[in-house]
C-alpha cells in the first residue's frame, strides 16, 4: 500500500458522523471509523462508524474500553477499526487539535494507514444552500514523519463518498431532526439500555 492510498466512506457511516455532530453542536464530538482494506489493497473502505463521546473526549480509560468493545464486536464480522472522526467544539475552529491527533496516533498503532476525518464546519453551514455533493469532512493522514497532514480535498481523488447522493439523504435526515436518535458511548455509559450500535437509526 503506497502513500496514495484512497479512502472511501459509505453513506450510512458518513451520515452517522454528521448527525452525531449536530446532536451536540456546542461540544467536541468524536467517532471511530469501521471498515476494511479493499481487495485490490489500494483503498480503505469505511463501512460504518461508532459515535464515541460528546464530553471529556480526551479521557483515555473510556477510550480504551470503547475501543476494546468495538474491536471485539466488529472483528467477528471481518471488520476493523480503520480511522477516527472528530468535530471541534466551536464552529469557527478549523484546525485539527492536539486531542484529535493523539487519538489518531493511538489508532495508528493498530492500523497504521488510519486517517482522521475532521468535520468541515464551513461546508456544514453551507450544505443547505450549496447542494454540493462533496463530503463535508476534511481528510488528514500521517506523513513519513508521523505528522498529521491535510490532504487537499479540491480535486483530490484520495477521498470519496461511496454514494454520490449522500448529502441529499443527509439533508432529509437533518430536516426531520434525525440526530435526536443518535446514541454514542457517553449515552450508553449513562444508560446501558441505549445501544451504541444504533441498529434502528436508518429504519
Amino acid at each position: 500500500m503506497g502513500s496514495d492510498l484512497k479512502y472511501e466512506v459509505a453513506q450510512n457511516a458518513y451520515i452517522k458522523l454528521v448527525l452525531h455532530s449536530l446532536k451536540h453542536p456546542t461540544s467536541a464530538v468524536n467517532a471511530i471509523l469501521i471498515g476494511r482494506v479493499s481487495a485490490s489493497n489500494d483503498a480503505v473502505e469505511v463501512t460504518d462508524a461508532v459515535p464515541l463521546f460528546h464530553s471529556q473526549i480526551g479521557l483515555l480509560p473510556q477510550l480504551e474500553i470503547s475501543l476494546i468493545l468495538i474491536e471485539e464486536y466488529f472483528s467477528a464480522k471481518g471488520l476493523n477499526i480503520v480511522g477516527y472522526f472528530h468535530a471541534n467544539e466551536r464552529s469557527d475552529e478549523y484546525e485539527l487539535g492536539g486531542v484529535a491527533k493523539n487519538i489518531g496516533d493511538h489508532i495508528c498503532r493498530y492500523f497504521p494507514q488510519a486517517p482522521i476525518l475532521l468535520l468541515d464546519n464551513k461546508k456544514l453551514e453551507a450544505l443547505k444552500t450549496s447542494k454540493d455533493s462533496g463530503a463535508i469532512v476534511q481528510l488528514y493522514v500521517r506523513d513519513a514523519y508521523k505528522n498529521w497532514k491535510l490532504v487537499q480535498s479540491d480535486g483530490s481523488s484520495r477521498f470519496s463518498l461511496k454514494e454520490p447522493s449522500a448529502n441529499l439523504v443527509l439533508l432529509d435526515y437533518i430536516s426531520s431532526e434525525k440526530w435526536n436518535d443518535i446514541v454514542d458511548f457517553d449515552d450508553h455509559l449513562d444508560d446501558i439500555s441505549k445501544d451504541w450500535l444504533n441498529p434502528g437509526l436508518f429504519n
